[in-house]
């Protein structure tokens, strides 16, 4: 399955990992979220609700494109730049293109939305 995000006028997609917090990630679609730099390596936004992460690993080591759930603030990071090992952070989905889109100098507002 594939997500898109909407940034202006742009449409960038993700696809999507099968997984227990996918799934609960997925069930909060259509959302409309403000992303803001975090760390010169990824942008972040909060969610509505925590996700479950049940049967998942403890941890993860994401990359440039990985988007991920970071359970202890139960926020949502996409990464535009590989990062270390982080206790508690689930892989989501993978964006397909435009990654630098995601290396941003101010808050901007995204739609997210599973596609058909």
């Amino acid at each position: 399955m594939k997500i898109k995000f909407t940034i202006n006028d742009k449409i960038v997609t993700a696809t999507l990992i099968d997984s227990v917090t996918t799934h609960d990630f997925i069930a909060l679609l259509p959302l409309n979220i403000t992303l803001k730099e975090y760390a010169g390596t990824e942008a972040v936004a909060d969610l509505p609700k925590k996700l479950s992460t049940n049967g998942m690993p403890s941890g993860y080591k994401p990359s440039k494109g990985d988007i991920t759930y970071y359970a202890p603030w139960g926020n949502l990071a996409i990464f535009h730049k590989d990062f270390n090992y982080s206790h508690g952070l689930v892989l989501i989905a993978k964006l397909d293109a435009d990654i630098d889109l995601f290396n941003l100098s101010q808050p901007i507002k995204v739609t997210i939305e599973l596609m058909p």
